[in-house]
């Protein structure tokens, strides 16, 4: 069952809560006279708005300005829902139109705290199209390489959600909040209501963290530190460093194939999530797909180094990647590119999951993508193996000409026990066959695959 939602703020409340005092200016777009009862003529529509007006002191259900989250200034637009439900109508869209043309033109993250349920009736179809112009608006924000994060409220639904929410680059979600496309009266009667509310789409990778609201302001304040605009480089960005390599039991290089192996895939080897806790002093984690899934396996986000150097990090732990996994990881360092922000990859799998229901869920797609989001990064990309790495499913995550192995990994076009049955050869050939494959970290500086051996 979903969380019981905390009451629901107002929108100066939730900015409020957010600035801590450091202020808000708040902006207004140019004034626009509406047909009396809108663009319809909805009988009673202007009398509405007056009590929506009177009701919550605002003018509109949507407010907006700047204000400093954590040291960051910012844009923050807050959805007042107790103005008509928090809809969107042509008033309203001039002023989200204008929160995001305010962003682009001072260079400024944008943040958005919502709260709606959708579309305003009263207007039919005039009000449907401003989703439109958020899309516009947002798509500028997005080619400009500047940050949005959503924050969303109870309730977030319809083209609002569709929109200035899932449409951020980063989705964070207050406890128990109603989060989806389908309010409580369009969804069907027997609908499961756990798949719309914050924990069901955190659970279905749609939302990146469900954050308690007195936690708010520093996961915000942290988000702003690892996505605001970069001051600009004189040259090329500087890569992200190298991690340090964990301890681990054997010493020096293994002398063969078998060994080589046998050492990535032992238990007692460090595994990402060691590496991860020793490179980053913050990690805000991505969270999920897009698409409706989520991989266990495979660590997505943004950190923050001791000396407050952003770096975005895709990271295998040990298992079979699933295509979930593959879709995050070209989501977030599509994200890094477009932020400027240099990118860590740790590679560390078996190989891509195989099963019918990966087959069945795009796995070949998922890794075509992986492998272009990496060609395509204008940013560096800096690759260290740390464990397993097997076939396309490990390489598709490899930095091209930046790749470094650690003492404790392989790197193989196929396991050697499926070449050897590949082969024909007897399981006894195996170890062999592990030599042939020259898989050992070794062999991998000395085809030109990986740069050096991080010990």
């Amino acid at each position: 069952m979903p969380a019981e939602p905390a009451p629901r703020m107002t929108a100066r409340e939730a900015i409020a809560l957010l600035t801590d005092g450091a202020g808000f200016t708040e902006h207004r777009p140019p004034p626009r006279t509406l047909p009396p009862d809108g663009p319809l003529g909805w009988a009673g529509y202007d009398a509405a708005r007056e009590r929506a007006a009177e009701r919550t002191g605002e003018e509109e259900s949507v407010v907006y300005g700047t204000g400093v989250v954590g040291d960051r200034e910012s844009v923050l637009l807050s959805f007042e829902f107790g103005f008509l439900g928090g809809s969107l109508g042509q008033l309203t869209g001039d002023r989200l139109e204008a929160a995001y043309e305010l962003a682009l033109s001072r260079r400024l993250p944008l943040l958005a705290l919502v709260a709606t349920g959708g579309s305003r009736m009263q207007e039919g179809m005039v009000a449907l199209t401003q989703l439109q112009r958020v899309a516009a608006a947002s798509t500028r924000l997005r080619a400009a390489g500047l940050p949005q994060i959503a924050v969303v409220r109870d309730p977030t639904t319809g083209g609002g959600w569709a929109t200035v929410g899932a449409g951020a680059d980063v989705v964070l979600a207050l406890p128990g909040a109603q989060v989806g496309f389908a309010g409580s009266r369009v969804r069907p009667p027997d609908a499961d209501p756990y798949a719309y509310g914050a924990e069901g789409q955190f659970a279905a990778g749609q939302v990146d963290a469900v954050v308690p609201a007195g936690e708010l302001r520093g996961t915000v304040g942290r988000w702003l530190r690892a996505l605001g605009p970069r001051e600009a480089h004189e040259g090329p960005l500087p890569a992200a460093p190298l991690p340090r390599a964990q301890p681990s039991s054997p010493a020096g290089l293994p002398a063969s194939g078998r060994e080589a192996v046998q050492r990535a895939r032992s238990p007692q080897r460090p595994r990402a999530e060691a590496y991860l806790a020793d490179y980053f002093t913050v990690r805000l984690p991505l969270h999920g797909d897009r698409c409706g899934g989520t991989d266990p396996g495979l660590l997505t986000g943004f950190g923050l180094r001791a000396d407050g150097q952003p770096v975005a990090y895709v990271a295998q732990c040990g298992t079979p990647t699933r295509p979930a996994g593959y879709r995050a990881a070209a989501r977030t360092i599509r994200l890094a590119d477009r932020l400027g922000v240099p990118v860590l990859t740790l590679v560390d799998t078996p190989g891509a999951a195989n099963d019918a229901e990966a087959e069945r869920a795009g796995a070949g797609a998922a890794i075509a993508d992986t492998f272009a989001a990496i060609a395509a990064a204008r940013v560096p990309v800096t690759t260290l193996v740390i464990g397993e790495g097997g076939s396309g499913g490990a390489l598709a995550l490899a930095a091209p000409g930046n790749t470094h192995v650690t003492a404790d990994s392989y790197f193989s076009v196929i396991a050697p026990e499926l070449a050897a049955a590949i082969l024909k050869r007897p399981p006894a050939e195996t170890g062999a066959t592990a030599d042939q494959l020259r898989l050992r970290p070794q062999d991998l500086v000395e085809l030109g695959i990986a740069r050096s051996i991080v010990t």
